[in-house]
């Protein structure tokens, strides 16, 4: 039975969906090519000393920058933020995602990670990363239309088994306006519901 309807479309994949699974994989060989040479130019043993001591020194910095993070909401809880005349956030609360995030790198296996890994426990490094992520995040909320996202979640929509989405909105026929009140479970005081 045909409706009249073109069949649906599938959306387009993004570019960044494409590429991700690609730059994994050949990330993925590439620390294991690495691995090779290094373990066929010394020898088994010390590869697996630089796999435990990443694990281990990642492990570390993790465990520090926790610490450290929970130290800071701690602080700034106990300040009160908000409040007139209340400081800054301190100076050594960030850094700490990127930090956490070189301790991870560390305990993955691999050179290169490890070596991502030791440039993220660099300061000067973080700083330059952080103002970067400040700008593009500065950036991407300038551009976002007012009350995008947000209008998303007040549509009300129902789905139909066909996949079409159909948009839609509750008018009472009296011309009342509709006040929400607490379900006590009785359903005294609403209008049936008819088809």
């Amino acid at each position: 039975m045909t409706t009249g309807t073109p069949p649906p479309t599938r959306p387009r994949r993004s570019r960044a969906r494409t590429l991700l699974p690609l730059g994994i994989a050949a990330w993925l060989v590439l620390e294991i090519w690495l691995l090779t040479v290094v373990a066929g130019a010394t020898n088994g043993f010390t590869v697996l000393l630089i796999l435990v001591a990443g694990a281990v020194l990642g492990a570390a910095v993790i465990k520090r920058a926790g610490r450290r993070a929970f130290r800071n909401l701690t602080e700034t809880l106990q300040r009160m933020p908000g409040q007139p005349g209340a400081p800054e956030a301190p100076s050594g609360t960030k850094g700490n995602g990127f930090l956490m995030l070189g301790g991870l790198l560390l305990m993955i296996p691999g050179m290169i990670s490890d070596v991502a890994g030791l440039l993220l426990l660099l300061p000067p490094v973080r700083t330059v990363l952080g103002r970067s992520a400040e700008r593009s995040l500065d950036r991407r909320m300038r551009a976002a239309t007012p009350g995008g996202f947000s209008d998303a979640f007040q549509q009300a929509r129902i789905h139909r088994p066909d996949g079409k989405v159909v948009q839609g909105e509750v008018i009472r026929e009296d011309g009342r306006t509709a006040h929400p009140r607490p379900d006590d479970g009785t359903g005294t005081d609403r209008p049936p519901l008819t088809p």
